[in-house]
């Protein structure tokens, strides 16, 4: 094995080595998830050093200049504060999603009109009209970090493939007896997953458009899914109360996550995919461990149903949103719950870290989305100007961009 290059990834901090095995250039990552402004760089260096061989001495000094960079970008203050930038009247009938691609200088739009919608972020321009389902288009994703290819799930049972640069359809995925309502691709871009109200999960293949399994199993609706960061696992949710936990290449399950008394809402993976979180309908947050199938905390406190969960990047907090107009922020190892966040009059549908972890940002029926200090609970800017719902909300990879899907038919580009 020989070393190539490095690489540098700020959301959650890491280091990414490129590396010549037997002729084939291959990548391997050194997570720095606990890493702050004030950690010893000696001692994180003399851990790498012990864990991979292939930082030999002569890298030593690199290695430390990398790890001081991401220091410095961590100990950055955020004090941004976002402006409306542009308004897009974007579909003719209420919006169903948004999503960014990796670097936030395009964004998608699904709706109750049919069509996806392609924009460039910069100018507010749209790109493309991705047109083809014979209903809703409920469920869109691009194919992150690549942002070449995106897929949209429809109520008419089919998923589309198109390419995100010209707005061709590549594949046309068909199998589901009922709507198509979550789906995503793998972080290889190999497959997409596509979950539907048939009570099962597949998996198709991105190149060649054929089905390369059906997972079965759930008995009613599936309404999320999540692939763990090495995508070799696949999490689907579903209103049977249970979450699955699946292995892609077999197409095996192998834990089913029993203990929720509810529909579930949403179910994520951690970023080194050690653990999973759950939200119910049954008001709690569960946390489970990904190798035990075990659950190791229930997180409670909200007085109604959960309808969405996220870990942070680094996967050292939890946050909850709920039908109660409240979130909340949690410790994911101590289960403690370290900020309520109070301020909205509906119910919380959505919430997201912006990367760095210093922000979060929720969406509310209320017609207004709020960014929140996530330690502290303090309400740091109110975005307002929706006329009707905002269910959907996203910050770009730097933080510095957001966006928000209404049900009044605009996304609204906030900077």
């Amino acid at each position: 094995m020989r070393l190539k290059r490095f690489l540098l990834r700020y959301y959650p901090p890491g280091i990414i080595l490129e590396y010549e095995q037997h002729g084939n250039i291959k990548n391997k990552s050194i997570d720095l998830l606990d890493l702050k402004p004030e950690t010893d760089v000696d001692a994180v260096l003399d851990e790498i050093v012990r864990k991979e061989p292939l930082i030999t001495s002569t890298r030593l000094e690199q290695v430390r200049q990398l790890i001081q960079r991401l220091q410095e970008k961590l100990g950055q203050s955020d004090d941004h504060k976002f402006y409306l930038f542009k308004v897009l009247r974007a579909h003719i009938l209420p919006l169903t999603n948004v999503a960014f691609n990796k670097s936030g200088s395009m964004f998608i739009t699904g709706s109750y009109d049919r069509t996806c919608k392609v924009w460039e972020t910069a100018s507010g321009e749209e790109l493309h009209t991705l047109e083809g389902h014979r209903n809703v288009v409920y469920a869109i994703a691009f194919n992150n970090p690549y942002g070449d290819k995106i897929a949209t799930g429809s109520f008419d049972k089919t998923c589309k493939l198109w390419s995100s640069e010209t707005g061709k359809c590549y594949h046309t995925f068909r199998g589901h007896t009922a709507e198509i309502v979550c789906l995503s691709f793998n972080p290889q871009s190999t497959l997409v997953a596509t979950g539907s109200m048939d009570t099962t999960a597949k998996l198709w293949d991105v190149q060649t458009g054929a089905e390369v399994s059906t997972l079965s199993g759930h008995s009613a609706e599936i309404i999320s899914l999540s692939f763990n960061t090495t995508g070799d696992q696949i999490i689907t949710g579903s209103f049977d109360h249970t979450v699955s936990v699946w292995d892609v290449r077999s197409g095996r399950r192998i834990h089913t996550l029993i203990g929720h008394r509810g529909e579930i809402s949403s179910a994520q993976f951690n970023y080194d995919c050690s653990l999973i979180a759950t939200g119910s309908m049954d008001k709690t947050c569960k946390i489970w461990d990904t190798n035990q199938g075990q659950c190791i905390g229930t997180l409670r406190g909200h007085d109604d149903e959960i309808l969405d969960v996220v870990f942070d990047y680094t996967g050292q907090y939890i946050a909850t949103a709920s039908a109660d107009s409240t979130a909340r922020v949690y410790n994911a190892v101590t289960h403690n719950c370290i900020a309520k966040l109070e301020g909205h009059e509906g119910e919380i549908s959505k919430l997201t870290f912006n990367p760095q972890g210093s922000k979060l940002l929720t969406a509310s029926a209320d017609k207004t989305a709020r960014l929140w200090n996530p330690l502290t609970g303090e309400c740091l800017q109110v975005l307002e100007g929706h006329t009707d719902e905002i269910f959907s909300c996203a910050f770009n990879y730097e933080g510095k961009t957001i966006i928000t899907g209404s049900k009044d038919n605009t996304c609204r580009i906030w900077q």
